[in-house]
């Protein structure tokens, strides 16, 4: 059967490939330490699971759901948003549930790009902006972060363009895979620059509460509603990535364009995943807090392995990464794979996220401490 011509245009997530490889290794006996995917092992909140467990008998609850989710996880939603970045969202209208903020950037997409439309997507970021691009038939055009400029885009290189047939501009801060943070003049120069070229400015937010003492988000920028929606998740916040849960923010004008997509590519939100959910956004302030330790216990450890293996790094960062430099010379696929096979230890390339991620690696604080204790301990003389 002959496929849709769109196939051509991306591959297999890496991902999607590279487990595979880790998977048979793992079966072939070798004991693999995953560094490479950011999905916690962690539990959510224990109440999270008794709300889902408690919803299963609800009359309700194994029916279809509506399209926008449950009042009451919209109002929740909007709560979070108010007590954790003094962000006020209108629940009826500026707050979607998605199944999974992942699944949005394809919402969005659909909604807003026509083919022939161009995207400015980072470089380095997170892969899916330029998959789901070229799959809707835009083109992207690659904007580049680079550490001599902390990974912030260089808008004036950007005015230089041509930029006639730029209907989205993708920005992720706290950063994937930097854990670099935008300020507010850096988040108020990109609504500026969003509003002068009429872009619509998307920022993917899912990593604010990890390692980051200042949650923020585009709406703390006056006007920003006008030119930005917003994704958020409780995937890494709550330890909920399975779950699929996210959520998109914005003026009720943008979402109701992505709610004509939403409404015929799903049929809502299994109903205790909602519950669940809920739970999950009324969580205190000691849950990030105790989340954090744990991170944070992690990180020193990773530092210590990425000293081990010669590679540079910065201290400031936030999120559930550590973005380490090579030493000079070295290919980023090429060490992870020898890594990979001489030490059982899989750790991502920076490469997957860009051109200007060849140098570097990515390290996940997903794993336990005495897991990365074993990785540091494990013989890395004929790594480098």
């Amino acid at each position: 059967m002959v496929t849709a011509n769109r196939l051509h245009t991306v591959e297999e997530y890496y991902f999607s490939k590279k487990l595979r490889e880790v998977n048979a290794l793992k079966a072939a006996g070798a004991p693999i330490i995953n560094l490479g995917i950011g999905s916690p092992d962690l539990p959510p909140p224990k109440t999270v699971i008794a709300a889902i467990t408690a919803s299963l008998s609800d009359a309700t609850a194994h029916k279809y759901q509506s399209y926008q989710g449950l009042p009451e996880l919209r109002s929740a939603m909007a709560d979070f948003y108010k007590i954790h970045y003094n962000v006020t969202l209108n629940s009826d209208n500026e707050v979607l549930p998605l199944i999974g903020s992942k699944e949005g950037i394809m919402h969005i997409s659909m909604a807003y790009l026509n083919e022939g439309d161009a995207v400015l997507i980072p470089n380095p970021g997170y892969p899916t902006y330029t998959a789901v691009t070229k799959l809707v038939g835009a083109t992207p055009i690659f904007y580049d972060l680079k550490a001599t400029s902390n990974w912030q885009p260089d808008l004036a290189a950007l005015e230089a363009l041509d930029l006639s047939k730029v209907k989205i501009m993708w920005v992720n801060y706290p950063h994937m895979p930097t854990g670099t943070l935008a300020n507010q003049v850096a988040l108020k120069a990109l609504v500026d620059f969003a509003k002068k070229h009429c872009i619509l400015l998307i920022n993917d937010n899912p990593y604010s509460f990890i390692l980051n003492d200042q949650p923020s988000s585009i709406f703390n920028i006056e006007g920003a509603k006008e030119v930005c929606l917003e994704l958020n998740s409780l995937s890494k916040t709550f330890n909920m990535s399975g779950w699929r849960v996210g959520m998109l923010t914005g003026s009720a004008e943008h979402l109701n364009n992505v709610i004509k997509v939403k409404s015929n590519m799903d049929s809502g939100m299994f109903y205790g995943i909602q519950k669940g959910a809920i739970e999950a956004l009324n969580s205190s302030k000691e849950w990030f807090t105790d989340l954090n330790k744990i991170y944070s216990e992690r990180r020193e450890l990773v530092w210590k392995l990425a000293t081990a293996l010669n590679c540079t790094f910065e201290t400031t960062t936030s999120g559930m990464f550590v973005w380490a430099k090579l030493p000079s010379g070295l290919s980023s696929e090429a060490f992870i794979d020898t890594i990979l096979q001489k030490h059982h230890i899989f750790i991502a390339p920076g490469t997957i996220f860009g051109s200007n991620g060849e140098g570097y690696i990515r390290f996940s604080l997903c794993a336990p401490k005495d897991s990365i204790q074993s990785a540091i301990n494990r013989d890395r003389k004929s790594v480098v």
